[in-house]
């Protein structure tokens, strides 16, 4: 173990201690390889639509406005979905509950494929949406079948998995729009990938075999379901519908206090959906934030980016004027910067620690971001500066998500997986609506596209955050290793063990402290 990992906590009061992983028959090697085939069907998907959206609108007769909601829908789905689905995990077994994620998922790609109507395609992305339950489901087989070691390089090949999926569906797609007759028969495409991706849970994974026990708290599923979908619908729609209209304050107010409920229900509750107590817990708490600024500025660039290149520079006066096919080749060089990224973490937090990990990500995604601001006139620079923050964005993803498991007890980790990719979902919404409030800012009224300073506008701010998730990062201690096996008291007995109030506090300030 280097210095660089953090120990497993100590159960929580009143759970009974987790037994040690009984391993299967199924080796790692076969473990780890279905687990990256799973992502990347995962990260293929994510990317699929984004040059078809054009050819939808046509076909379905909806207004680009209209057509948001599909990305909209599928992010309050994620949101939704992610903390329900990771504790259900970890309670009745992860393959269990990643087959029927796999299943949900396969219902929705069937809806896309054959929606003749928008209604259609957006339950269809709705259902889609719990892919974001995917990634702490596989940790969780990951961590129960491997030690440290092998957990870090498995998240890394993993997120590095999503990387290279996505940069298949985005040229997979921008093929397809280029060269089919029919653009939307590529919407089969997806059936036939997470197909593939429900043979594997089915035959090549293992089972979990480390489970507390318990039931799921349906209660605070409702409340941090409704409440996000509130917050979320809020800052979505903010633009559109007004900051100060009444619809907007009252579904960011709603689901504010919905999530206000959600906490002081989970501080009671003997067995709650999200152990919120996690949050004292510095490096919890820190990995979160900085999961929640990196997601502020990936997802919120990735439209804006798309409009810039294909905008011709004759005519309005700046962009790279691309062609749908030529965009998603123009986005590999991030999706590639962002796969060595999460590949070379592990190596880079062995020399620097995870916290000159963090770091030097979030610095890589300023220098990319802010070089962007500075010369975006030609395409080279462009590519390169995007590939720069795409390392850093790579060393993010990696490094969150693998802290955020090792921050948690065992029993606990596809819920600590899953608040981390709870907040990249929060993060890139409110990304998202800050980004489109300075687009349309720098709109000229009738114009169909902002003026040049509201692309320049964004890439600072995207370089101004990554800043600060830099800054935020710095505060990051490892947790020490706790000691284990101490000799009891007395002749050889054990101690007395602690009143379950007092463990509790014993827990509260220890988490305050590390």
């Amino acid at each position: 173990m280097t210095g660089t990992t953090s120990s497993p906590l100590p159960p929580e009061p009143g759970r009974p201690p987790a037994s040690a992983p009984v391993r299967r028959a199924t080796s790692a090697g076969v473990i780890l390889a279905s687990v990256m085939g799973v992502e990347l069907v995962s990260g293929s998907l994510q990317s699929f639509l984004t040059p078809l959206f054009g050819t939808l609108a046509k076909t379905l007769d909806v207004t680009a406005a209209q057509l948001n909601w599909v990305s909209i829908a599928n992010l309050l789905a994620s949101a939704v979905l992610a903390p329900i689905l990771s504790r259900m995990g970890d309670l009745y077994g992860h393959r269990r509950i990643l087959r029927v994620n796999l299943a949900i998922i396969l219902v929705g790609s069937l809806l896309v494929a054959l929606a003749r109507s928008f209604e259609v395609l957006l339950a269809g992305q709705v259902l889609q949406g719990s892919l974001s339950g995917l990634f702490p489901l596989l940790v969780g087989i990951l961590r129960n079948h491997g030690g440290e070691a092998e957990n870090r390089r498995g998240i890394s090949l993993m997120v590095a998995a999503i990387g290279v999926g996505s940069g298949l569906g985005l040229v997979g797609s921008g093929l397809v729009a280029e060269y089919a007759d029919n653009p939307t028969s590529a919407l089969w495409v997806p059936v036939a990938t997470v197909a593939v991706a429900v043979l594997i849970a089915q035959f090549a994974l293992p089972e979990t075999t480390d489970r507390p026990g318990g039931r799921i708290d349906w209660a605070g599923g409702l409340f941090i379901g409704a409440g996000l979908v509130g917050v979320l619908l809020a800052l979505s729609q903010g633009e559109a519908w007004g900051w100060t209209a009444g619809s907007t304050l009252g579904y960011g107010l709603g689901g504010l206090v919905l999530l206000a409920a959600f906490v002081a229900v989970e501080l009671k509750h003997p067995e709650p959906m999200v152990n919120v107590r996690m949050f004292t817990r510095i490096p919890v708490l820190v990995i979160s934030v900085v999961a929640l600024l990196f997601s502020f500025v990936f997802f919120s660039l990735t439209v804006p980016g798309a409009i810039f290149s294909s905008l011709p520079d004759d005519m309005v006066g700046y962009g790279l004027g691309l062609g749908a096919l030529a965009i998603s080749f123009a986005a590999l060089p991030a999706v590639g910067g962002m796969a060595l990224g999460a590949i070379a973490a592990p190596s880079v937090a062995k020399v620097v620690g995870d916290r000159g990990m963090l770091v030097a990500g979030s610095l890589l995604m300023a220098v990319g971001y802010g070089l962007t601001a500075l010369a975006h006139d030609s395409l080279v620079p462009y590519l390169v500066f995007g590939a720069v923050s795409g390392l850093g964005i790579g060393l993010l993803q990696q490094g969150t998500r693998t802290i955020a498991v090792e921050a948690v007890a065992e029993d606990e980790t596809a819920v600590g997986s899953g608040i981390n990719e709870l907040m990249i979902t929060v993060g890139g919404s409110v990304g998202s609506a800050v980004v489109g409030a300075i687009m349309t800012a720098n709109t000229a009224d009738g114009a169909l596209f902002p003026k040049e300073a509201g692309f320049t506008n964004s890439w600072w701010l995207a370089a101004a955050v990554s800043v600060l998730a830099g800054v935020v990062a710095c505060l990051y201690r490892p947790r020490p290793a706790l000691p284990v096996d101490l000799p009891a008291p007395g002749h050889g007995a054990a101690a007395p063990a602690a009143p379950a109030h007092a463990a509790g506090a014993a827990d509260d300030a220890k988490g305050l402290l590390l």
